[in-house]
């Protein structure tokens, strides 16, 4: 093999690396639904605009908590697209919003920092 099939051959097993870990598309219309996982983190996107959430951690060292309020899909483009949750009531100690982004159609998980590790993951459940 010479040394420019080498560097071609490199160059697209990377691409292949980069592109096998994107997710796909999102349809937002399809986020609507109940996501779960094993320690008992709950979270219900209603058609109508509102969720509400039962013993989710947000953060690394939150206790679970109880929170509800109006959910809005974002894009955008150049970072992670995450569903806006703008909290009404709940056990947070604040009113406002906070990001849950989405993994794929299936996957939603809460990051307290962007770049840093995954707080909670829950999954769509039947």
């Amino acid at each position: 093999m010479t040394a420019s099939g080498r560097w071609l051959f490199a160059v697209l097993a990377a691409s292949a690396v980069l592109v096998s870990g994107c997710s796909g598309p999102v349809d937002p219309e399809k986020l609507p639904g109940v996501y779960r996982n094993d320690e008992g983190g709950h979270i219900e996107l209603s058609e109508d605009g509102t969720f509400s959430a039962t013993r989710v951690t947000t953060s690394d060292g939150s206790d679970p908590a109880d929170f509800s309020g109006s959910w809005d899909y974002e894009d955008p483009g150049g970072s992670d697209d995450f569903v806006y949750l703008g909290i009404e009531d709940g056990g947070l100690g604040r009113i406002g919003g906070i990001q849950l982004y989405v993994d794929d159609q299936d996957t939603l998980y809460f990051r307290s920092d962007p770049d840093g590790p995954i707080t909670q993951k829950l999954s769509r459940k039947g």
